[in-house]
């Protein structure tokens, strides 16, 4: 894995904290903590889009903000466990799995001189 995966994961969890932060944000300071994590999350992922393919590094991006938000809701927030859901953010998570593990094999490809 390169290190611009891991700013995508990174940014991902960032999304996480800021999404939660839109919710229960009731004071200036929770809203500056808010506003600061948005703008860490989007220039640590714009850092990752100069070195991967923005399509997949987006796809990946939305697809860990979107599970991680759930699974902290259920967790930390006490939403109602449904298994659904997770049968869902298992789903969610397999295609954004599948797209980063096609997006590494295309780019091996190109290293070695093939067409992508």
């Amino acid at each position: 894995m390169t290190k611009y995966w891991l700013y995508v994961l990174f940014a991902g969890v960032l999304e996480v904290v800021w999404v939660s932060g839109l919710k229960y944000s009731e004071t200036p300071i929770e809203w500056i903590f808010t506003a600061a994590m948005v703008v860490l999350s989007f220039f640590v992922l714009i850092i990752a889009t100069k070195h991967l393919p923005v399509g997949t590094v987006y796809a990946v991006f939305a697809g860990l903000g979107t599970a991680g938000t759930v699974l902290v809701e259920m967790l930390v927030f006490g939403e109602p466990f449904k298994p659904l859901k997770i049968l869902l953010i298992l789903v969610l998570l397999s295609g954004v799995i599948g797209l980063k593990l096609l997006s590494d094999s295309d780019e091996e490809k190109v290293e070695q001189g093939g067409a992508a």
